[in-house]
């Protein structure tokens, strides 16, 4: 089915709202630690508090998490940490081509577990490809608690030409989160850019 001309507009005005954005939020060149579906911020907030050197940034597709976040980090006065609704491929595609990714963090992120759902996971090579082409150096950080999940992420980080799985990494941070402790147990795996 083709899009409708309202549809696709829509997603212009949206592209072009977030461009300005990140225009107006990342002015200079800069290494950022982002995290791909930041929920409610516990994670992100807790990161940036125990790294004040470090520029993070979390976005969100749900406005109302994105506000969680943003009250957290304003409760905790931190400069280097901003929350931002937007869709992870969208926001990859218009950030400014002066910032790079230093850590990208994927925590508990929806695991579609139905096969015909699949095609809706956000690690597949569309996101990898942008992740590494924003990431010189970077690392990526993926936990879930769904095992189909995770073998999905393992095979696809493993397949692509730009990354591949570091076994000898040790996770960077823990810290509860929201999602985190709704948990009994989880997989993590650490990535680095080839």
């Amino acid at each position: 089915m083709k899009p409708s001309p309202e549809f696709l507009e829509q997603v212009r005005r949206r592209r072009e709202e977030l461009a300005r954005l990140c225009g107006e939020e990342f002015p200079e060149p800069e290494a950022i630690t982002l995290e791909i579906g930041c929920g409610h911020g516990h994670f992100l907030t807790a990161y940036a508090e125990a790294h004040p050197n470090e520029r993070c940034v979390g976005i969100d597709i749900l406005a109302k998490r994105v506000r969680k976040g943003e009250a957290k980090a304003n409760r905790r006065s931190l400069d280097n940490l901003c929350f931002i609704k937007a869709e992870a491929l969208e926001f990859l595609d218009v950030l400014p081509e002066h910032v790079t990714l230093q850590r990208t963090f994927l925590l508990f992120l929806d695991p579609w577990p139905k096969k015909r759902h699949w095609k809706n996971r956000i690690v597949q090579a569309p996101l990898l490809d942008r992740l590494a082409a924003r990431s010189p150096q970077g690392q990526l950080y993926f936990r879930t608690d769904h095992e189909g999940y995770f073998e999905w992420a393992v095979e696809h980080i493993c397949a692509h030409p730009e990354w591949e799985i570091d076994d000898e990494a040790p996770w960077p941070f823990e810290a509860p989160s929201f999602f985190q402790d709704l948990m009994e147990s989880w997989q993590s795996l650490c990535a680095r850019r080839v």
